[in-house]
């Protein structure tokens, strides 16, 4: 397969590129620094723009099968709108590439997925991620509605721990407490759901 990923030199991307080199894909990333890919940019194809821009992205969109988004904003609390443009920049350049493919990562408490949430994951997604989770639900509606062949993944609270392979997944999966989840399980279901179609058109909730 002939892959695209966003946020490639981010935590989660970073697992999803190492994975889809294992399994034989065709890689190429879309970054903003290529000089974050470090030695990893001699076995992929790098392309450097703005996740923002439509024609940034169509550009680099253009002769793949499936698009991988693990976008982020790192540790800040501000949306800065960031997960709206890139949404409409992705679904633009889609529908003018003719890729159809798109595996997109949110978040637990995002949307419909914050009525499973306990009291505490509430409060702080009300106050703290308030912004980020007001801009994020707005960006995965924009996905729900367009033509693509869709994806969204919500994970519970992201750990850097190995790839475990036993976690679950679910369009309802009720919370109790403060479930965690590694950032390689993570890759490893949104690289397995952009090569089948099991998870078209649906939403995904993620954990241990």
């Amino acid at each position: 397969m002939k892959l695209l990923i966003l946020g490639a030199t981010g935590p989660t991307g970073r697992h999803v590129v190492d994975l889809a080199l294992r399994a034989g894909d065709s890689v190429t990333v879309f970054v903003r620094n290529p000089a974050a890919l470090g030695d990893l940019a001699d076995r992929v194809t790098v392309v450097t723009g703005d996740a923002t821009s439509r024609h940034d992205v169509s550009g680099a969109m253009t002769g793949q099968d499936a698009v991988v988004a693990a976008l982020g904003r790192g540790n800040s609390l501000t949306a800065d709108d960031f997960f709206t443009r890139s949404s409409t920049a992705v679904i633009a350049a889609a529908e003018e590439v003719g890729i159809s493919r798109l595996v997109w990562l949110s978040s637990f408490g995002v949307g419909h997925t914050y009525q499973w949430s306990s009291v505490p994951q509430k409060l702080i997604y009300r106050t703290l991620l308030r912004s980020v989770y007001a801009n994020k639900e707005i960006a995965d509606e924009r996905i729900r509605s367009s033509g693509l062949d869709w994806t969204l993944v919500y994970p519970t609270r992201l750990t850097h721990g190995p790839e475990a392979g036993t976690y679950r997944a679910d369009d309802r999966l009720p919370m109790k407490g403060n479930p965690t989840i590694s950032r390689a399980d993570v890759a490893a279901f949104m690289h397995q759901a952009a090569h089948g179609s099991e998870w078209l058109h649906r939403t995904a909730v993620i954990s241990d």
